[in-house]
């Protein structure tokens, strides 16, 4: 039995024994003996449970998941085996440049050693209790190729400076684990557990987004890229990180303020005169876009079943066209506001308003959106002194998260596009199956992430 949990580090011997050269490399007779695994707390000095453990029960061959040098007790030397290296490989996968240059060219299946056949990404994660909304949007950012890339090599991040005592870095760190065994070539199963990363979430969280708990897909995605941003030193305004390079476009807000409208007629004409009640503008940034659904109908059809209604992106894309505008309540003032984009970001992710929240439960819109899955061209939707200087303004969507059921007790799936191959997978936990590109646009989106095409490059998703 060796140790597979990384949070259960195995430390050199407290019983002051230190291992000689020719110790070190000695043949391990009891190799061909490993079928299980299993963990134990730190330590393989006379008394830890290690050492007991290979004294009562055989189990000679351990491993220290800090150092990743295997040993065998209770004789306790190192051993040294190249037959050993798959295991450790498994346990931290690393990634040359080249490697993962050529990860968007990928079209080969790779065999786990439990003999079934996947691809490198396009990886189900367990569901451990009620994690399937973090799940989604973990495997959809790991589609994103450049943030990809840049967490499948640690040495982008790991000499980043962090004050003292801050935990935030650990999603950072857990991040990167994940994002190399998702995509390791040589893993031992066709799925992933995502355990040490969702731990990592909900203590840097503070339990607002827990294992046990459904939590929302959207409000988990805007806290983690913040989290994720700031915990790799990036700021409000100026540094900017991997995550708002890839991620973060600009707009012009224009806001009013509305007289109360019980007020009669003159005095609401009056009081749009005074500076209060002027238009103001201010620019502003954005990780994504809330895309509002219109209100679902009530009605049925004869055959007494809900008429689920449909709606055009385009159609809720127009909140961002700089003309069309939209009232905000607050508790005391009403205000109109409009929105034009004025930067659009590599990758675009759209977040469409399903939930709303009132004083008793939350209630989900149903609507279908209908939406192409490539050459959607977000040109109209700049200002005009914009549209000069973006060259490239038309998107196809990578990923999409989709929320089926009740509010409180749905279920998230997600599509996913392998740029390799230019087909759709659809992944629901530990699921994968291959999906027709025209069943995604039938489905109740919650979350999308769109590309921009650079360079006049074509799409290539599947037919």
């Amino acid at each position: 039995a060796f140790g597979v949990e990384p949070s259960r580090l195995f430390p050199p011997p407290k019983n002051g024994r230190v291992d000689s050269e020719d110790q070190r490399s000695r043949h391990c007779p009891y190799l061909d003996t490993i079928n299980s695994l299993s963990s134990f707390p730190a330590g393989r000095g006379l008394k830890s449970h290690a050492y007991i453990h290979s004294v009562q029960f055989s189990h000679h061959v351990f491993l220290n998941l800090h150092t990743l040098k295997f040993y065998c007790l209770p004789d306790n030397y190192e051993i040294i085996d190249s037959s050993l290296e798959d295991i450790t490989y498994v346990l931290k996968p690393t990634f040359t440049k080249q490697q993962i240059a050529n990860l968007e060219k990928q079209v080969k299946f790779s065999r786990a050693y439990d003999g079934t056949t996947y691809l490198p990404g396009i990886v189900g994660l367990n569901n451990i209790k009620a994690n399937d909304y973090a799940n989604a949007v973990l495997q959809a950012l790991s589609n994103v190729p450049p943030l990809r890339n840049y967490f499948l090599e640690e040495d982008n991040y790991k000499n980043i400076k962090r004050p003292p005592g801050d935990i935030m870095f650990l999603l950072v760190q857990r991040f990167g684990e994940l994002m190399r065994k998702l995509w390791n070539p040589r893993n031992f199963k066709a799925h992933v557990s995502p355990h040490e990363m969702l731990q990592a979430v909900v203590l840097c969280s503070k339990k607002t987004f827990q294992i046990t708990k459904q939590g929302d897909g959207v409000d988990f995605l805007s806290w983690f890229l913040n989290a994720l941003h700031s915990a790799l030193g990036g700021t409000k305004k100026k540094k900017k990180t991997i995550v708002t390079d890839v991620f973060q476009g600009s707009m012009r807000i224009f806001t009013k303020k509305l007289p109360h409208p019980d007020l009669p007629a003159e005095e609401k004409e009056q009081l749009l005169h005074n500076d209060e009640y002027q238009e103001t503008m201010v620019e502003s940034t954005f990780m994504y876009l809330t895309l509002d659904l219109p209100t679902a109908p009530l009605y049925k059809d004869e055959k007494e079943q809900l008429i689920i209604p449909q709606v055009p992106l385009f159609n809720i894309l127009a909140k961002f066209n700089g003309i069309t505008e939209k009232e905000y309540k607050t508790y005391k003032e009403n205000f109109l506001k409009r929105f034009q984009l004025t930067k659009l970001p590599p990758y675009l992710i759209f977040c469409i308003k399903r939930f709303t929240k009132n004083n008793f439960f939350v209630e989900k819109n149903p609507t279908i959106v209908n939406f192409p899955i490539t050459n959607v061209d977000l040109r109209e939707y700049l200002s005009e002194e914009v549209q000069a200087v973006h060259r490239n303004t038309t998107y196809d969507l990578i990923a999409n998260i989709v929320h089926d059921g009740k509010p409180s007790e749905g279920s998230y799936r997600i599509h996913v596009l392998h740029h390799g191959t230019g087909k759709w997978y659809e992944l629901q936990d530990l699921q994968v199956t291959d999906i027709l590109p025209q069943m995604i646009t039938l489905s109740e989106a919650y979350i999308q992430i769109w590309k921009r095409r650079d360079n006049d490059e074509t799409h290539q998703q599947g037919a």
